[in-house]
């Protein structure tokens, strides 16, 4: 044996996902009440198939937060004719993901665990993609040019937090980010 991890057979993989799925429709419907149990019962499988794919319940919360982040890194590498609304459209989705994936992290730092804890890769994955969307929307005018990416995260990191944290109606973040983007936009 070389020590590589093997392949997920295809039905322990489909499994795999239907968890997630019902994972992160159980947090959204029973916030940090949210069991295993009623994770199973949602997905259709038992315990024992939970717990053979996420020993703890931590482990479980820590995939569906790595899963989501997954998914909104797919959507900054499909190609757009238009970088600057392609750019912004992506930070409006990252705000919006960091208020879905609110229970998920609560529930982690209930328990003691790190929300952040096996995110290094996706963080790093995160951080180059909005590199990326910015050099190209910058390029494309729809964006000032003295914009730095450090400086952007951080602008970025409070607007996910302040979203997270008060728990923003849909309004409030079309409003807020109207104000954010357009700090963000070529002065005339």
């Amino acid at each position: 044996m070389t020590g590589e991890a093997r392949p997920r057979r295809a039905d322990a993989q489909r499994n795999r996902e239907r968890i997630l799925e019902a994972a992160e429709a159980v947090l959204a419907r029973e916030g940090t009440s949210a069991s295993v149990r009623a994770v199973a019962g949602e997905a259709g499988v038992g315990l024992g198939t939970i717990y053979r794919h996420f020993p703890t319940q931590e482990a479980l919360y820590q995939a569906v937060i790595v899963d989501r982040t997954r998914r909104l890194l797919a959507e900054a590498d499909r190609p757009s004719p238009d970088p600057g609304t392609a750019f912004f459209m992506f930070l409006e989705r990252i705000v919006a993901h960091a208020a879905r994936t609110k229970t998920a992290a609560d529930l982690l730092a209930e328990s003691g665990a790190d929300p952040k804890a096996g995110t290094a890769d996706v963080s790093r994955d995160m951080r180059q993609a909005i590199g990326r969307l910015l050099t190209a929307a910058q390029q494309a005018d729809a964006v000032r040019p003295d914009l730095r990416t450090p400086e952007l995260l951080a602008l970025l990191c409070g607007v996910c937090l302040a979203a997270e944290r008060d728990e923003w109606s849909d309004e409030l973040r079309r409003r807020a980010l109207a104000v954010f983007f357009d700090g963000l936009r070529p002065r005339p």
